[in-house]
């Protein structure tokens, strides 16, 4: 507790270590807010409070529960589980290279990373805190304790994969069926439509039908936020990064594996009033839904987080 408060001092008194480095994995090219630079002190406060079990009501889990290291951040888990083992609506989505993203959440309802993080602290069915008992267990206002954790996580970083090596020119670095998965993605699966870019994310929301059960939806997704009836059972695009250590996929984890995934890519979708233009039959073979499984376990690479 001491050691927190001591951070929390810098804060108040608007001290700030200017660091000639950055932190292995923050991208110089990362947009950082104005008001929230990115500080050592900052760094090392926010990662002891994302593996802190004090930000939960009865002590038991911490932001690390959900969002597990060992699997690129993420938890395996179909839905999220809170204290007194609340069970949340939809899968905790993994928080590699989100320092690059532009909204947040499935729904996109966070504008930006300083509100994400707050909001599971304080959500009933996840870490069950008041702002006031945050404050009290850590000795830092909920705005401090935000800009830590918003930028520990700006740290965590996946890249270094066999795929990055193969765009810096190593041709070996894929095989041939990796090759083939990565023409696909690129054109007959038309993957690219949604997943594009260094993250494999355009950072916008579609309808893929997932929501979709018995003619309706489940859960609304975007449109919770917007109230347009053109988001009504659209979700956050996810990156895929790391993609084959982060199972179940979609934003209810209703597919188990990369294997249900393109199936259900390959095959339209699941048709409701709202499904994407982009979401099409595209009947990928057998072999296809192969390769392309292959291309996506050649995203794994290496995450760091922290300051090291």
């Amino acid at each position: 507790m001491k050691s927190l408060l001591l951070v929390g001092l810098l804060f108040t008194s608007g001290a700030e270590a200017r660091m000639p480095e950055p932190p292995r994995g923050l991208d110089l090219h990362m947009p950082l807010p104005e008001d929230n630079p990115v500080s050592r002190e900052k760094v090392v406060l926010g990662r002891k409070l994302f593996f802190d079990k004090r930000l939960s009501r009865d002590g038991t889990l911490a932001c690390a529960t959900c969002h597990d290291p060992r699997r690129a951040f993420s938890d395996g888990r179909v839905v999220a589980r809170g204290t007194g083992g609340a069970e949340g609506a939809r899968n905790s989505p993994a928080i590699v290279n989100r320092g690059y993203g532009s909204a947040f959440f499935w729904d996109g309802r966070a504008p930006t990373l300083e509100r994400q993080v707050l909001e599971p602290i304080f959500s009933q069915k996840e870490l069950g805190l008041t702002r006031p008992e945050l404050e009290r267990r850590t000795g830092l206002g909920a705005a401090h304790v935000a800009a830590a954790l918003a930028s520990y996580v700006r740290t965590i970083h996946s890249g270094g994969s066999r795929f990055d090596r193969y765009l810096a020119g190593r041709r070996d670095a894929l095989t041939e069926t990796e090759r083939q998965g990565l023409a696909l993605f690129r054109g007959k699966g038309n993957c690219v439509s949604c997943h594009v870019g260094p993250n494999f994310t355009d950072e916008q929301f579609h309808n893929t039908g997932v929501a979709w059960r018995d003619g309706r939806y489940a859960d609304d997704g975007r449109h919770a936020i917007t109230q347009r009836a053109g988001d009504r059972g659209a979700f956050k695009t996810p990156t895929l990064r790391e993609v084959a250590r982060t199972a179940p996929y979609m934003h209810d984890g209703s597919l188990a594996t990369l294997e249900d995934v393109v199936e259900f890519c390959s095959n339209g979708g699941r048709a409701n009033p709202n499904l994407d233009a982009e979401i099409r039959r595209v009947n990928l073979t057998a072999e296809e839904k192969r390769a392309i499984v292959a291309f996506l376990q050649a995203l794994t690479g290496s995450v760091r987080e922290g300051w090291r």
